[in-house]
């Protein structure tokens, strides 16, 4: 039993394998945090919450009620009534006057999860996840909060929401809803985040907690490139395999805020929910609004052990696509091996090169549709370029099949050039404030998915495309953020829900894809990696990681994107040389190997490429067949970080029985005079034996994890090697 009420000391005992979450109540109906970290397995006391300590509850001591409400550890705080910390929830009443004051009502706790009306979410069995509901009851505003906590066992993982509900007879505006809190003491925490930019996402950062409040957060309508909606605390000395860390991940693709405040009683608040900038939801009487769902999760056995809880999560209860546990089609996409300029037999000579190489998907980027033979023009106008694509789509896509391939399209269906059709017959449907001109940004605009004939009209368009041919693989662009928010749709009082009806438009629109395309393989894109979260998954198993498709910038990216997401999520290729990007030139085998730690495929005119080149294309889509299903569905460990050692990188992945294990070594920078360089090894079973492939050598689990692998010496920078170690077997050892 995962989630039980101690009757008698009014606690909740929410517990996973490894992990033990306990919510406790005052007299008064306060709901407070007790504890979280490692599994408990005794009856809790309420001692933690200090109500037996000043300033006391108010009920015993009213006169300090604010004293109380600024320090009592909050699940889901208020504000307007005295705790002045970070609130969760803002209300305004028809007044114009905000406060709220949440208490005990009910609860019910029941085995599955249910699902979150119009938001992605996680997902489980009724034997795989049980879930807490305690309503909370503002009775003078007529509002009712519902907090939810699922608890997903095996993967030590808790799915927090809360949803607000209007039982009164006046509207009311919701200013904030954020969906999870935590307050804690403070043990020195240090800050995880990811940050970054184009071309650079989510890169690592730590510092140490200070005083007051520090965010990450992104109001550019996605997720963004800069920031990313993860934080995590731990403890000091936290490194792979030991420390305490506590993580929250938001499963939403628009604005938010995750912060963490010091206060004053050296307590810490962690937040996480939607952006209250040009955020306010317009709630009547009888409806309700639903926050999207932070994913929570602890360890105590260091970031690692954070690392594959979030993997195995996503994994099991995220990603919905029938190829989530598949191996995906290895591609080549056009885009950097002909930008625009490419028609039907281009395409064609791509695919037959291809072909001989082992790959088995062409993919066709942008410049198909309208007059598109550069960026400031036609976006929206879904239809074949027949000057280009020349016989049509489906004649092109009937030969490329031909030739043994898959074929895959791309589209930016979220937007709208000023220079298009759509634009022409609907300039209202742009978003965009009356009577100011709008900032373009990739000489286009972006359509207002709030409005229902806009949301069709997109979905239409590209279903129409997807019906034409035998298309099996949609690339979903999106490339500028949001800004003059200003919809011909809403009105003056609904103006600032415009941002998340957006999300909520896009959500739909991929949902309605998935369910007629079931067997179509969706990658989500933005700019590369500015809408890398877990909202997407939901919707794709897999996201253009980065358009920086240098291998020795894809370490750093790789190795920020692997810390929560699974390999088999980042769209990773093997691009040309120099690199388009950085003009880095690098090793075409080191370049394989970083791909390999994702979804694998191609980037460049295998048409031009020097025979040699193709031939080792060749030997890569072996060795992708050969490990994909170790990569796909192993366990991810970090043995060395580029980051900060500024020398080398090394990874592993082992399989869930630890039959086999695969590590990758990258050399960044060459030193002279060194000897072998020993590392401690990850994800052996440390009492048995293994053979590392292509040798004889056998080395003993313990010994390669606690005494170490010795790496050879390599010459040059940006070189790397595979080490695949196999277990053997009992008879094995007696031969």
């Amino acid at each position: 039993m995962a989630v039980y009420f101690q009757e008698d000391k009014k606690i909740f005992h929410l517990d996973t394998k490894n992990t033990t979450y306990l919510i406790g109540m005052t007299p008064e109906g306060y709901i407070g945090h007790i504890y979280y970290g490692r599994r408990l397995y005794q009856e809790a006391d309420s001692y933690l919450l200090r109500t037996a300590e000043a300033p006391f509850t108010p009920s015993v001591n009213k006169r300090e009620k604010l004293s109380f409400l600024d320090s009592f550890p909050m699940e889901y705080p208020t504000g307007g009534i005295g705790d002045y910390r970070e609130s969760c929830l803002n209300v305004r009443n028809p007044k114009g006057q905000m406060g709220s004051e949440l208490l005990y009502l009910s609860h019910e706790i029941y085995p599955g999860k249910k699902k979150l009306e119009g938001l992605p979410a996680s997902f489980g069995a009724e034997e795989e996840v049980e879930t807490l509901e305690i309503t909370l009851e503002d009775k003078i505003l007529g509002l009712q909060a519902v907090l939810s906590w699922s608890v997903f066992e095996k993967e030590d993982m808790i799915a927090r929401s809360v949803r607000i509900v209007n039982q009164g007879k006046d509207a009311l505006k919701l200013e904030k809803v954020y969906s999870a809190c935590l307050d804690m003491d403070n043990e020195d925490y240090e800050m995880i985040n990811l940050c970054g930019s184009w071309a650079r996402e989510r890169h690592i950062q730590r510092a140490p907690l200070r005083y007051g409040k520090q965010a990450v957060s992104s109001f550019r309508g996605e997720s963004s490139h800069q920031e990313h909606p993860f934080m995590a605390l731990v403890s000091p000395g936290t490194d792979q395999q030991q420390g305490q860390v506590y993580a929250m991940h938001f499963v939403y693709s628009g604005n938010f805020l995750a912060q963490a405040e010091l206060t004053q009683y050296d307590s810490v608040r962690m937040v996480m929910g939607i952006h209250t900038e040009e955020f306010c939801w317009n709630l009547l009487p009888g409806e309700s609004f639903q926050a999207p769902e932070v994913i929570l999760t602890y360890s105590g056995q260091g970031l690692g052990m954070m690392s594959r809880n979030f993997h195995d999560f996503y994994r099991d209860h995220m990603i919905r696509s029938i190829y989530n546990h598949k191996k995906r089609p290895i591609l080549i996409n056009n885009w950097e091996a002909t930008y625009f300029d490419f028609d039907t037999e281009k395409l064609l000579q791509i695919a037959r090169e291809a072909k001989k190489c082992g790959i088995e998907m062409l993919v066709m980027d942008d410049g198909w549709f309208g007059r598109r033979n550069v960026d400031d023009n036609s976006l929206g106008d879904w239809t074949v370029n027949e000057e280009k694509i020349k016989g049509g789509l489906k004649y092109l896509v009937d030969q490329v099949n031909e030739i043994g391939l898959a074929f895959g399209i791309w589209f930016e269906p979220e937007m709208v050039s000023p220079d298009s059709d759509l634009y022409r017959a609907h300039p209202d449907w742009a978003i965009q404030i009356e009577g100011r001109e709008a900032a373009m940004g990739r000489n286009q605009y972006v359509l207002d998915l709030s409005r229902r004939d806009v949301v069709d009209y997109v979905y239409e368009a590209v279903a129409k495309i997807l019906r034409s041919a035998n298309i099996c693989y949609v690339k979903w662009d999106m490339n500028r953020l949001l800004s003059d928010l200003g919809s011909s749709f809403l009105d003056a009082e609904h103006q600032k829900e415009l941002s998340h009806r957006y999300v909520l438009g896009l959500y739909e629109l991929q949902e309605r894809l998935v369910t007629e395309f079931p067997e179509l393989l969706l990658e989500n894109c933005s700019s590369g990696g500015a809408r890398f979260d877990p909202g997407m998954l939901y919707y794709s198993p897999q996201i253009w990681c980065s358009d920086d498709t240098d291998a020795i910038e894809r370490l750093l990216i790789q190795e920020g994107t692997g810390f929560i997401y699974p390999l088999s999520t980042m769209g990773a290729h093997v691009s040309d040389c120099p690199n388009h990007i950085l003009g880095r030139v690098t090793p075409f085998e080191t370049r394989g190997h970083i791909a390999l730690a994702g979804t694998f495929g191609y980037e460049l005119d295998i048409t031009k490429i020097p025979q040699e080149q193709r031939q080792m294309i060749c030997e890569q889509t072996k060795m992708y067949h050969a490990y994909n299903d170790l990569v796909r569905e192993g366990d991810y460990y970090r043995i060395a970080s580029y980051r900060e050692n500024h020398k080398y990188d090394v990874w592993a992945v082992a399989s869930k029985d630890k039959q086999e294990v695969l590590v990758t070594y990258v050399q960044v920078l060459a030193e002279p005079n060194k000897h072998s360089r020993k590392l401690r090894l990850q994800g052996f079973d440390p009492d048995a034996s293994y053979r590392l492939t292509g040798t004889e050598q056998v080395y003993s689990g313990e010994m390669l994890m606690y005494a170490g692998f010795l790496i050879e010496c390599m010459k040059g920078d940006f070189v790397s090697r595979l080490y695949h170690f196999e277990k053997i077997q009992a008879e094995d050892k007696c031969l």
